[in-house]
């Protein structure tokens, strides 16, 4: 017990390879200032980090609809203490109910909208496929025609590189929803889709696994050893966002330069 007391919490930039990406502020602040932001999934890794940054650039309120009810009550809770000037309105609410997600957009009337809310566990969503079918497609389908119907003047998905010629039923469900959404530009609403890689420390991610398998003096398990992946971290992901939604036109689909990939194996020795 000794031993796991004595772990060093990581900082996972350390295990990025390379310096974390800054964004031009003066942009996303003219996009965000003022405006209201709602944010899907706003209680997940990415959708609690938007809400984080977008406060930053004071907007006139944060809508945060999420299905998760406990994650929902840590979020409003920090929002309140750190940002105590700052409507946050915390909504629950599933994008799988498209009755739900028109009275929300309809009470705030927000003009822009993260769209966070998704299954992403690859190995869990071949598994269920018609429910990552259900929540990543027809959910993004409910929350996009939402979107249209109530005017929100920017609508930004939070898509994956598993989308690249997936392979997975999860990668399929993103792609799927990828042209979905390019298919709606209508001229009203600007339709954009941001790709991640795996996002550093996000919930599910490999480093907390790996860094419970350390405290727990378990072997760590890795898939296989040629195994590479593009890494950034939360902070960075969530900015990608904002500066997507100051760039985008329409139709297009955002990935960040992630440097070189990282085997992880290295990375996971460089944990240890």
């Amino acid at each position: 017990n000794g031993l796991a007391n004595q772990i060093r919490n990581v900082k996972v930039e350390d295990l990025l390879g390379r310096n974390p990406v800054q964004l031009d502020e003066s942009g996303i602040r003219a996009r965000i200032e003022g405006r209201v932001v709602a944010v899907t999934g706003a209680a997940g890794s990415i959708g609690s980090e938007l809400c984080r940054q977008v406060a930053r650039f004071r907007p006139a309120a944060i809508v945060a609809y999420e299905c998760a009810e406990t994650p929902l009550f840590y979020i409003d809770r920090e929002m309140r203490e750190s940002f105590p000037a700052l409507p946050f309105h915390s909504e629950i609410g599933d994008i799988r109910n498209p009755r739900r997600l028109s009275e929300i957009l309809e009470r705030y009337h927000p003009s822009i909208l993260y769209h966070a809310a998704a299954y992403k566990h690859v190995p869990m969503m071949e598994e269920h496929a018609f429910e990552a079918f259900e929540n990543n497609v027809i959910g993004t389908w409910n929350v996009a025609n939402a979107a249209a119907e109530q005017g929100v003047a920017d609508f930004v998905m939070i898509s994956s590189d598993k989308a690249v010629r997936p392979t997975s039923m999860m990668g399929v469900t993103k792609r799927v929803a990828e042209l979905l959404i390019a298919g709606l530009q209508n001229g009203g609403t600007n339709y954009v889709s941001v790709r991640f890689g795996n996002v550093l420390g996000s919930s599910g991610s490999v480093i907390p696994l790996f860094q419970q398998q350390i405290a727990a003096r378990k072997p760590l398990t890795i898939t296989h050893p040629d195994m590479r992946r593009y890494f950034m971290t939360i902070p960075e992901a969530a900015q990608l966002v904002l500066q997507a939604a100051t760039m985008g036109r329409g139709g297009e689909i955002f990935v960040l330069d992630m440097g070189e990939p990282v085997k992880i194996v290295d990375l996971a020795r460089n944990l240890i």
